[in-house]
């Protein structure tokens, strides 16, 4: 008998008698996917069919360094929330029920833009404006149209436009019916978009926000359907801050006048009706910082505006963004066991960022958190390890690590070494 094979019939003896014992890696806690990347409710819809960021906990503040109250609004409810972390700023009633009014054209919008991405939709496609979307939405009603002429066919971008800057319910109707078939199953689709996005608190009867017993909805999970617009769908998100816009020889002006007013604010969309009030989403960047804001029952649409910048400025004068990691980024080198490789970099797949008050940034420390070994076959999309970043001993963000190579299996002899080895760790 050989020497490899004396060495394998000892190893073998000693696994049979000791027992495999490996590492297994820590428990991870992924961060929120973004819906584009699953798979979309639309790649598996029919029209024949009847048919939801990583949070950060608030981090204590250092003595002699207080952030005073958010502005109080006169409003039904308010949030103010952080882009990057979805951390909320400021916020009252933000998790009570309320009318959606147009802001529905927000969920409208993103399923349209779900339909691009998949290949459903082309931004050239002609829709036929139908006897329901023109009677229901049209001139001759009295909510926000825009003067579609009834069996008219229209370019999809040219209906975004009307729907998104017109607010245009007719543009809306025409746009479900293309996607879905009819405006009732369109909604259908609408409640299973939320519910995967997370608006938990949410429901649509219809694709205009027209008043109906299925409409309802919260700031907190408008800013989230905001947020998933603007990180979702950066390619679109443009349409959201068009100033104004014609069709039929008809001129109308985005009734966000945030756009005119403030530089820094790039969307997104109005809403009102006498049972929701004067509502309004927004979204600002400034710097390296971007909000969104969500104001639900005000009395007028000046009103909202000025509530809405109190919450925005506010925002930005006492909490400052902070880039710490980039995607891809090396943070430790971690040995490998049973693999082709002795060891694996280790990073974020993904930029990582964290809001703190502002000038408190510097003071945010990281910790990692990985098995003594990682055990082979390694995917870079598996999570490994985590990284935990707090600030004055609190938590402040918690990101999944990822190997940033492939690491495949070794052969038959050196996972049997490395079994051996991890008996003994």
């Amino acid at each position: 008998m050989n020497k490899l094979n004396v060495i394998c019939l000892l190893c073998c003896t000693m696994l049979t008698m000791s027992g495999c014992k490996k590492s297994e890696p820590v428990a991870t806690t992924s961060s929120a996917s973004s819906s584009t990347s699953t798979g979309s409710p639309l790649e598996s819809f029919s029209k024949a069919e009847a048919v939801p960021a990583v949070a950060t906990a608030t981090p204590v503040l250092a003595p002699g360094m207080p952030v005073p109250p958010a502005p109080t609004l006169e409003a039904s409810s308010y949030v103010l929330m952080d882009f990057a972390t979805g951390r909320i700023l400021a916020e009252n009633n933000s998790n009570s029920r309320h009318e959606p009014a147009s802001l529905t054209k927000l969920m409208t919008s993103y399923i349209t833009f779900d339909a691009l991405r998949i290949g459903k939709l082309k931004l050239t496609d002609m829709v036929t404006v139908s006897e329901h979307a023109w009677r229901e939405g049209g001139a001759g009603t009295d909510g926000s149209t825009s003067f579609i002429p009834l069996n008219s066919q229209v370019p999809v971008e040219t209906l975004l436009l009307g729907m998104i800057v017109q607010s245009g319910n007719d543009a809306s109707i025409a746009l479900a019916e293309h996607i879905a078939g009819n405006e009732d199953t369109f909604a259908q689709l609408m409640r299973t978009y939320a519910q995967k996005l997370g608006m938990t608190n949410t429901s649509f009867g219809n694709a205009t926000g027209l008043p109906s017993p299925l409409d309802y909805t919260t700031a907190h999970d408008m800013a989230l359907l905001a947020q998933a617009l603007i990180r979702d769908f950066p390619q679109y998100y443009h349409y959201f801050s068009v100033k104004e816009f014609t069709f039929n020889n008809t001129t109308q002006h985005n009734r966000n006048g945030l756009l005119t007013r403030d530089p820094t604010v790039d969307g997104l969309k109005t809403g009102h009706t006498d049972g929701a009030g004067y509502c309004l989403v927004s979204s600002a960047k400034r710097g390296d910082m971007r909000l969104v804001s969500v104001v639900l029952g005000m009395a007028s649409m000046k009103a909202r505006e000025e509530g809405t910048s109190a919450l925005l400025n506010y925002g930005f004068s006492f909490y400052e963004a902070k880039s710490m990691y980039s995607a891809g980024q090396v943070l430790k080198t971690a040995r490998v066991r049973k693999g082709q490789a002795e060891s694996v970099q280790v990073g974020p797949n993904a930029a990582i960022q964290v809001t703190t008050q502002r000038g408190r940034g510097d003071a945010v420390q990281a910790s990692i958190e990985l098995p003594t070994a990682l055990v082979a076959p390694l995917k870079h999309d598996t999570a490994v390890g985590k990284l935990k970043l707090t600030l004055d001993g609190k938590e402040v963000g918690s990101y999944p690590l990822y190997p940033l190579q492939d690491v495949a299996e070794a052969g038959f002899f050196g996972r049997t070494v490395d079994s051996i080895k991890l008996w003994f760790e």
